[in-house]
């Protein structure tokens, strides 16, 4: 009977061993599976820093401030895209916009159209009366914007947003800034003090050293560049 007690005690290891091995996945599962508790220490994996990362990240987005609608103040803007068309925005507050109606008959401003009315100024003094030619862009809906298509390019051209009433007259709201547009070609002025050097250029193709051209571009102007010397060329300054 002694004799098989060593055999059973090690048969019960054996067996102890096999069940500690087939049990041990279904531990490790339930431990991921296992909440975590109020007050105990994270693990520092990549999913926790995650998770730290998301609300730092919501409140820098948070804290970024939002353009408002309006100013509160009446403006008319007008700038330049190209040569031949402008962008104008603004804003009309409620105040003026009960000022202009105020001086009119009852029913008179909602029977009037909304239209920007564009000057050509160019090379003049402008006082509201004196423009080379104007033309209108009717307004079919609210808008605070608008793209402007001007026939000329290197004009000058300001703008008015105002009212058409049903008599043809035209009532100005507010006036713009003036803007001059660029050229759609190549300008036709020649600086004069340019110097045409095309004979030096063909000297230096030939194998004229620079020394040399340098001071035959200062004999012409009757001085060197500043910090430049060239060998032999005598300065009676000095």
């Amino acid at each position: 009977m002694t004799s098989f007690l060593p055999v059973l005690i090690g048969s019960a290891l054996v067996l102890l061993l096999v069940l500690a091995l087939f049990f041990r996945p279904a531990l490790r599962t339930e431990k991921a599976k296992k909440p975590k508790v109020s007050g105990e220490s994270p693990a520092f994996d990549e999913e926790y820093s995650v998770e730290l990362a998301e609300p730092v990240r919501q409140n820098i987005i948070d804290t970024v401030p939002e353009l408002p609608g309006s100013y509160g103040m009446d403006r008319l803007v007008l700038m330049i895209r190209d040569p031949y068309w402008l962008y104008s925005y603004w804003e009309v507050t409620a105040t003026k916009m009960d000022e202009i109606s105020g001086h009119l008959s009852p029913g008179l401003w909602e029977s009037s159209r909304a239209v920007l009315r564009v000057y050509d100024v160019t090379g003049i003094d402008f006082d509201g009366h004196n423009a080379i030619c104007s033309f209108d862009c009717s307004l079919g809906s609210p808008a605070d914007e608008w793209y402007i298509n001007v026939p000329s390019a290197n004009r000058t051209y300001c703008v008015d947003l105002g009212r058409i009433l049903p008599d043809g007259s035209f009532i100005t709201i507010l006036r713009s800034n003036m803007v001059t547009t660029p050229r759609d070609n190549l300008s036709d002025r020649f600086d004069e003090e340019w110097m045409w050097i095309e004979g030096l250029y063909f000297r230096q193709q030939m194998g004229v050293s620079s020394p040399l051209i340098i001071e035959e571009l200062a004999e012409r102007m009757g001085k060197l560049p500043l910090g430049i010397s060239s060998p032999g060329f005598y300065n009676p300054h000095e």
